[in-house]
């Protein structure tokens, strides 16, 4: 046999030699326990509890909240926070460069700050008109009604059109103009001549989107309407309505004055919008 195989079985001797592990009591030596073992059991009894102690740290640390406190793992709720917060200021950011662009518009009706572009009637009433086309058809009743309304009206100025989708626009005051709509001089409006405190009305169904004070044109009301067309009132006493207040047409909206320093006495100060662009008024409202 050779030093190979001897080193060989005295190994194989020692893994397998049989132990005995006593528990004794201290004071009386009485054996309270004992247990055979072997190097080899030991050795497998280690490897296992390796094994089990490593695979419950793991699942313990996977599938637990314990692995928020481990370096270079990240909450589940705090992800789910920043992923919503991701989507707010997403829809932040939007709406605020919306806002942006809208005030911009109502800061250039305010101050006229603009180029001008030629409308007619004929272009506003079409565009209006594709707006508001519905596929619903009418009972005899309400054809009869409809008619009747039509023959009532005695604010249509556009006496061509008689179905259901007139665009119509009712004059805020009736007076004399004192100054009418010159592109070339940027009053993109018309002066109308009227008595203090004369009520003003909304010129179409909208919502108030200004109604303050400012110093050049005193008291400011401005009005949205349907198709992108905005109304202006300057130079009022007071107004009634408040932003985002909405109105019908011919809704008392403010009452005129003699207020700001553009002012050259008690009259309104009247412009139309249509897609961020002056229009002249006198093609769609008579004020005499």
């Amino acid at each position: 046999m050779t030093q190979k195989e001897k080193k060989k079985k005295q190994f194989k001797k020692k893994l397998l030699h049989k132990y005995r592990l006593v528990v004794l009591n201290e004071d009386t030596f009485e054996e309270r326990y004992a247990i055979k073992l072997n190097r080899l059991n030991v050795f497998v009894l280690l490897a296992l509890s390796g094994i089990v102690l490593v695979s419950f740290t793991t699942i313990l640390i996977a599938y637990t909240p314990l692995r928020e406190y481990i370096p270079g793992y990240s909450s589940t709720s705090l992800k789910k926070k920043a992923t919503e917060l991701t989507y707010k200021a997403d829809s932040l950011q939007q709406q605020l460069l919306f806002n942006h662009r809208y005030y911009a518009s109502i800061k250039k009706v305010l101050t006229g700050d603009i180029t001008s572009a030629e409308f007619n009637k004929d272009s506003i009433i079409a565009a209006a008109k594709a707006e508001d086309i519905e596929t619903v058809f009418p009972n005899k009743e309400d054809s009869l009604l409809r008619a009747k309304a039509d023959k009532e009206d005695k604010y249509n100025l556009f006496d061509s059109e008689t179905n259901s989708s007139n665009f119509v626009l009712f004059p805020p005051v009736n007076g004399t103009i004192s100054e009418g709509y010159n592109i070339e001089e940027k009053h993109f409006a018309v002066d109308v001549v009227i008595p203090e405190t004369t009520p003003v009305k909304a010129t179409a169904d909208g919502i108030v989107i200004f109604a303050e004070w400012t110093v050049s044109t005193g008291y400011v009301i401005i009005l949205e309407h349907n198709n992108e067309l905005i109304s202006v009132y300057k130079h009022n006493g007071s107004v009634t309505k408040a932003q985002g207040d909405l109105v019908k047409a011919g809704e008392v909206i403010a009452l005129s004055g003699n207020t700001g320093e553009l002012s050259t006495g008690p009259h309104l100060h009247f412009e139309l919008w249509s897609k961020g662009y002056p229009i002249n008024p006198t093609n769609f409202i008579d004020f005499q």
